[in-house]
């Protein structure tokens, strides 16, 4: 059910996207529907997760890896640019997130799902000496907003693929700017 919603949401927006869709396709009933779900905002909350799961997974596996913390950061951030690109990822937790869930509710789901991650791939640059030692929580909100920031330019633009290779530039040379001479 929640696969077929994510590709429901995906194709044509939660405004656009009806409960008698999704469970169509789903081949599921309404009645199936409602026993798990309290309505079409819960559902699109389910798709939500699915979606950021799978996109912080491998990003997890990759920072919490074996690996120089440097080489792991950039390879990171150029992961997460290549996920902005997802029409799924564009559409689901940048465009419909804050509008369905409201600001608050995502920020909140966005922290959860990421800015953990971030935390500790600051942590350990701090900890490896690669960049100069400050507040980790200070410097992870700042790079967390700069990289909602850039998930959003790449999602709004008529050629995310070019705007993707220019927002990945910029933010590889805020991180470069932070390291140690």
């Amino acid at each position: 059910m929640v696969d077929s919603a994510v590709d429901l949401f995906t194709k044509r927006g939660y405004a656009g996207t009806s409960l008698d869709e999704v469970v169509k396709r789903a081949r599921v009933t309404k009645g199936a529907l409602y026993h798990h779900f309290s309505g079409k905002q819960a559902l699109f909350e389910a798709a939500f997760t699915q979606v950021e799961t799978q996109a912080i997974e491998p990003l997890t596996a990759l920072v919490t890896g074996a690996g120089e913390p440097w080489d792991v950061a950039v390879a990171g951030l150029r992961a997460y640019v290549r996920k902005c690109l997802d029409p799924e990822y564009q559409r689901i937790i940048v465009h419909e997130g804050p509008v369905v869930m409201g600001w608050e509710r995502w920020r909140e789901a966005e922290e959860h799902f990421s800015f953990g991650l971030l935390r500790t791939a600051v942590q350990l640059l701090v900890d490896a000496g690669e960049i100069e030692e400050a507040p980790v929580e200070i410097m992870a909100r700042l790079l967390f907003g700069a990289l909602s920031a850039a998930a959003s330019t790449i999602a709004s633009s008529s050629d995310p693929k070019r705007t993707g290779r220019e927002v990945e530039r910029a933010i590889l040379r805020v991180l470069d700017g932070l390291r140690k001479r």
